[in-house]
């Protein structure tokens, strides 16, 4: 495959949204939608990318039962950022699935990003976009450190698990956007936790671009408040070069 360089080349965002947020335990919000830092996490994820202007098309996948609630509350913001929403399905396969349908045919890559992880800095977006140019297909990822134990239904350890080579995966996660439809033809059916292990699956290597345990990802309330005192310390993207023009109003909330 000839090698495109990454200046020239344009990529879609999908940004994953339609998780059941069970570990949130929030009945009134989903991890993506509340709030954080004045605006919902969602946002959050999705500006890093359209402040890109690598990043022609962002797409947003959101479960069917969030969509009345989530376009009373957003459909302003979509509407001048200018994001297609999407109807996500049973899994996560099916979700990304229904992004990727809608990316506009004439994108090069296609890059796959968690939206209930928000604390994402541009120089990780600029380091696995670059390395997906050059290999097709390139996740963030950190090596895990801790000692593992592998624990029984009963909470007994059953084993220590060797720990090198180990690293555990983040988003965004980026690809040849014709790698990945063909991964999705040849074994979209299958069940994955991520898209890196389709690709895998379809026989391509993917190559692992050292991320950060900043670039976490919210799971419970403690995830949250971790995610508030982050941000503080990251630079704030801006989309329009001035004050976003509902930088005050209640939608961003």
């Amino acid at each position: 495959m000839h090698m495109r360089i990454a200046a020239v080349s344009s990529f879609a965002a999908i940004i994953a949204a339609a998780g059941k947020s069970a570990r949130f335990h929030d009945k009134h919000y989903k991890k993506p939608f509340i709030s954080l830092a004045d605006r919902a996490v969602w946002l959050h994820s999705a500006e890093r990318f359209l402040n890109r202007a690598d990043t022609k098309q962002v797409i947003l996948v959101i479960s069917p039962e969030d969509k009345e609630d989530f376009h009373s509350k957003f459909a302003a913001n979509v509407a001048i950022l200018g994001i297609d929403v999407v109807d996500g399905g049973e899994t996560r396969s099916e979700s990304v699935g229904n992004g990727l349908a809608k990316v506009n045919p004439d994108m090069d890559f296609v890059a796959v990003h968690d939206a209930a992880r928000p604390c994402l800095a541009d120089q990780w977006i600029d380091a696995v976009f670059e390395a997906a140019v050059k290999h097709q297909a390139a996740i963030l990822a950190i090596p895990v450190n801790g000692t593992l134990k592998r624990v029984s239904s009963g909470q007994q350890i059953t084993e220590t698990v060797p720990r090198e080579g180990l690293w555990e995966a983040q988003t965004p996660q980026v690809f040849d956007r014709q790698l990945l439809i063909d991964a999705y033809a040849a074994h979209g059916a299958d069940h994955f936790t991520d898209e890196a292990q389709l690709v895998e699956k379809h026989g391509h290597p993917v190559h692992v671009v050292p991320g950060s345990p900043i670039n976490l990802k919210i799971t419970t309330r403690a995830d949250l408040n971790l995610a508030k005192h982050t941000l503080k310390a990251m630079p704030k993207p801006t989309i329009f070069g001035h004050s976003h023009p509902f930088e005050d109003d209640d939608k961003w909330r």
